[in-house]
């Protein structure tokens, strides 16, 4: 099983907008980056477990856990013209973007913050925390998954 960490922003689309889907399941569309449509297209497989980040708001962190339920699939948001995601160099002969089903498992006792993740040396490899990484779909490791996991149980430290 991989861990990963999906990024969006809770005015957009935040972990009650997936709670309020039927099934509590829902695409992630609208990923318009190669090396996360990479990911989600090549990597991510059914059953991995998913950090749902909360980005660009008042406070930034992971406040639920997902798991990818249907793995990479042409991002059909690309082909429409109406959609804010709809890009003219895709088509579903050729499509460009790819997408993974999520379902919520459940939101987090509380968000663990981008600034608590930051005073951890354990996870200073990880890749939310590098300078300049803005990518909305980033690998989590084995035991940075655990140790975060660990802070939600522990309270804020």
């Amino acid at each position: 099983m991989n861990y990963w960490l999906m990024k969006s922003e809770p005015d957009v689309y935040g972990i009650d907008d997936l709670a309020a889907q039927p099934d509590q399941t829902d695409h992630w569309d609208g990923v318009r980056n190669y090396q996360a449509r990479n990911m989600m297209r090549d990597q991510m497989k059914k059953g991995d477990k998913v950090f749902f980040y909360h980005s660009n708001c008042k406070t930034p962190g992971i406040v639920g856990i997902a798991r990818v339920v249907r793995e990479g699939y042409p991002d059909f948001t690309a082909f429409d013209p109406r959609s804010r995601y709809y890009d003219p160099k895709s088509s579903p002969d050729n499509p460009r973007w790819y997408m993974v089903d999520i379902r919520l498992e459940r939101k987090l006792k509380r968000n663990i913050t981008l600034e608590e993740l930051k005073r951890h040396r354990e996870l200073a490899d990880m890749p939310l925390l590098r300078r300049g990484n803005r990518l909305s779909v980033m690998p989590v490791t084995a035991e940075q998954w655990k140790f975060i996991l660990s802070l939600e149980k522990s309270g804020a430290r």
